[in-house]
């Protein structure tokens, strides 16, 4: 074909993009988006963002963009045009507005490794009905008893394997108490027996490439995850089947109708996929969470050793208690009266920053302060840059579980 015809059929398609183009830019300019950089072509400001930085401080890139932009700012993260937003009001607006005005919208590789029935990336009616099998399960009268006994029985446990005078990373015994105690929640598996074990090691390759660049080539942590995952399912569903000729043929071993596998084939309607992307979505959000807020708690107190004594007078005034009535167990009134230890938790989870932000979607066109949020648009709350915010907290960057004690509402109006 000659070059001139070439061009010829080639000339609507290139009219038309820059049309599309020219509408967009239009369209862009009609509305009052935030300040902002949009980036390089198709990278944005991607890596910039997702350069580590302390859990303490919210990095360079977002101080530089908040002090050049603001709180609130446009972006192009992850491949796509976003919202990023470190204001307090916004924040929680996209939260209590969510299914109406937006919805979550992680990146496709989480949901590549997650699996498409994994509660992160549902959104919904399916994403309220998995929830809503989660809560049922994780009712409140099985809180004040079989996860609280449980929970007081792997903490023994990891304590009782403490030597005198070991050196031990409370990061590595925070991942094992928290890997045990789903678990055995989960699928009634029991600590350091073979399966136990084995299925630890692969969780522990699946979450490095959860958190890995997605790189599905041979030797990236990604494709290693991928493989690891495929084991992961392959075991699940292993449980899940022997679990089910159990139920056929009447047997009930060891309460295991008692752990959520257990629950989801009495009380659910779900296919074998999605129990299976349930289970592990729910494996991977109670360990890891759980166990870094864990770590961090140890970590911050060490510092503090006057939280530190008043942690053990409470404690000590609850056991002496117990000790008078002749009780061994805790239970939900016991603690219930932890109320400094109630004061760490809160003040770990902020200054430690677990989750740094989240990812959600504009369902519709939004307008907040006068700012302009396209349909279409990611919005990422940033949690992080609120709680480190010294407009709300005093000295935000220190550890300081007494301010909890004072009126919480202006805090917890903060927290997600």
């Amino acid at each position: 074909m000659p070059d001139s015809e070439l061009i010829l059929c080639s000339l609507p398609s290139i009219l038309a993009l820059l049309l599309i183009f020219i509408l967009f830019k239009r369209k862009q300019t009609r509305l009052n988006l935030p300040p902002g950089n949009m980036g390089w072509p198709f990278l944005g400001e991607t890596i910039g963002y997702l350069r580590p930085y302390s859990a303490i401080s919210i990095g360079n890139f977002m101080e530089q963009h908040i002090s050049r932009y603001g709180k609130i700012y446009k972006s192009n993260l992850f491949g796509e045009p976003t919202i990023v937003s470190a204001d307090a009001g916004l924040n929680r607006f996209i939260l209590q507005n969510e299914g109406r005005l937006f919805e979550c919208s992680y990146p496709r590789s989480i949901g590549g490794i997650l699996g498409k029935w994994s509660m992160l990336v549902l959104v919904g009616d399916m994403h309220r009905d998995m929830r809503s099998i989660s809560l049922n399960f994780l009712s409140h009268a099985r809180l004040r008893t079989h996860l609280l006994r449980e929970v007081e029985k792997h903490t023994l446990l990891v304590l009782s394997s403490w030597k005198e005078n070991s050196v031990f990373s409370a990061q590595d015994e925070a991942k094992k108490f928290t890997f045990n105690l789903m678990a055995k929640h989960i699928m009634s598996m029991d600590p350091g027996v073979p399966e136990t074990e084995q299925l630890k090691k692969e969780y522990v390759t699946f979450m490095k490439g959860v958190v890995s660049a997605p790189l599905n080539f041979p030797g990236t942590a990604y494709r290693k995850a991928l493989q690891s995952r495929s084991t992961i399912l392959k075991f699940i569903e292993h449980k899940m089947e022997d679990r089910i000729q159990k139920m056929k043929e009447g047997r009930r071993e060891n309460l295991e109708e008692d752990d959520l596998l257990g629950w989801v084939l009495k009380h659910s309607n779900l296919s074998t996929e999605q129990i299976l992307d349930l289970i592990l979505s729910l494996l991977f959000a109670g360990h890891e969470t759980s166990s870094v807020s864990i770590a961090l708690a140890i970590y911050f107190l060490q510092s503090c050793p006057s939280a530190i004594q008043q942690l053990r007078e409470e404690h000590l005034e609850i056991a002496s208690a117990k000790k008078q009535l002749g009780e061994i167990e805790l239970n939900w009134d016991d603690y219930k009266k932890m109320e400094f230890t109630q004061c760490v938790i809160s003040e770990t989870l902020r200054l430690g920053n677990v989750v740094r932000f989240l990812h959600r979607k504009a369902l519709k066109d939004v307008r907040y302060r006068g700012y302009d949020i396209p349909c279409g648009w990611k919005v990422l709350p940033v949690i992080s840059a609120v709680h480190l915010d010294p407009l709300l907290f005093d000295q935000p960057q220190q550890f300081n579980p007494w301010r909890w004690q004072v009126s919480t509402e202006p805090l917890t109006a903060c927290l997600p």
